[in-house]
């Protein structure tokens, strides 16, 4: 079966681990406070606010250009991967594909993947600006030699409220400054006729991931 048409971004997708082990579903339960009103979506990258409850990261706005790139933002904890609470209006347990934000319920528990060795598969996009269809929407294709080992930004997209999934990506510019991915291999299935990439295997980079970091939330 031929490999499915990569038409835009998805978020990211937990795969493994370094060094091999597999992604076995783990995940870390994380309190979303009551009535938080912004949408999180499957695959987003997510943060802890300073009362500790999580919230959908700022994480772009602080790497985009140079004289930023340094600058982690505090409390970024993982991937997004679904959440449960008690439905305000029928009083039943829910469980979602995401949070479409502004719930009024006090049981409100996010499920991350918040393993700072994990490995994540993204769509390589073809600019950062954020829910762009020329670039931060469109996935682009970069060769093995202009990505691996290098860093690449999150670009921000909003996700999809028919799938609950995420549409965040990468963009991966060949750069070895300080951003919030390292590209850690490509996926092969991939590849195009002319011997390029548009999804790639990427990990946090040290600092900008919270159990990695000297800076708290």
């Amino acid at each position: 079966m031929a490999y499915p048409t990569v038409n835009a971004p998805y978020g990211l997708k937990p795969i493994n681990l370094i060094g091999g082990l597999p992604f076995a579903g783990a995940t870390r339960q994380i309190p979303i406070a009551s009535s938080y009103g912004t949408a999180i979506y499957n695959g987003d990258v997510v943060q802890y606010k300073n009362d500790g409850t999580l919230i959908i990261t700022t994480l772009q706005a602080q790497v985009q250009g140079a004289s930023a790139a340094s600058t982690p933002v505090a409390g970024v904890v993982g991937v997004f991967l679904g959440c449960s609470y008690t439905n305000p209006s029928t009083g039943q347990k829910l469980f979602a594909q995401y949070y479409p934000g502004g719930i009024a319920a006090s049981d409100i528990v996010a499920y991350v993947s918040d393993d700072p060795n994990a490995l994540y598969q993204v769509v390589n996009v073809t600019g950062a600006t954020a829910n762009d269809a020329a670039s931060g929407l469109l996935p682009a294709y970069v060769s093995r030699a202009a990505s691996i080992g290098t860093n690449a930004e999150l670009v921000l997209n909003t996700g999809s409220a028919t799938s609950g999934n995420s549409k965040m990506g990468v963009y991966i510019n060949n750069v070895t400054s300080p951003l919030p991915f390292r590209v850690v291999d490509v996926i092969t299935a991939s590849q195009n006729s002319s011997g390029n990439y548009v999804e790639f295997v990427v990990k946090f980079n040290a600092m900008y991931h919270t159990y990695n970091a000297t800076v708290g939330i």
